[in-house]
């Protein structure tokens, strides 16, 4: 069981499906009241489908990315038919960044981003809740795997001979 799962979060996604069903219902409503004569024009009604489509698509992609930390490691997957894993010791995090525009501030999620000791490529997750509580348990869980001693390279007590 993971001590701990981050994913993005899916407020601006419910929002947009909100709006384009909003949109659907409005633009609906008023080719009702104008009647049978305007009848050419309900093809317009594609544009918040196609709206919902383009959500759906980033629905799916934000679902299909996570970052996990069980033990030791951490592991970032993302992707559906082709899916990229990367699995990190957790000892050897040394950065963790939260950026926030000013709409992620308002909504209360940011993007959070990392970087490991010998490695300088950066994992970015997108859009999370909560990405400065993320951020500190991510350090905290990382300060606790560096405290730990290392069983393997523990030397034995020494014996003295009379």
């Amino acid at each position: 069981m993971p001590a701990m799962q981050v994913r993005p979060s899916t407020k601006f996604i419910k929002l947009s499906y909100a709006l384009s069903l909003m949109l659907a219902a409005a633009l609906g409503a008023y080719l009702k009241a104008k009647g049978p004569s305007d009848a050419r024009l309900w093809w317009i009604l594609g544009v918040p489908v196609g709206l919902i489509l383009l959500t759906a698509a980033r629905h799916i992609g934000k679902r299909l990315v996570k970052l996990e930390i069980t033990g030791d490691r951490l592991r970032y997957e993302a992707g559906l038919l082709s899916k990229s894993t990367r699995t990190l010791e957790l000892a050897k995090v040394q950065d963790v960044r939260v950026d926030q525009t000013l709409g992620q501030r308002i909504a209360g999620v940011g993007d959070l981003s990392f970087e490991t000791a010998g490695t300088g490529s950066r994992i970015v997750i997108r859009s999370i809740d909560r990405p400065q509580l993320a951020a500190d348990q991510i350090l905290e869980l990382a300060k606790a795997q560096r405290a730990k001693p290392d069983a393997g390279n523990a030397t034995p007590p020494a014996h003295d001979s009379v």
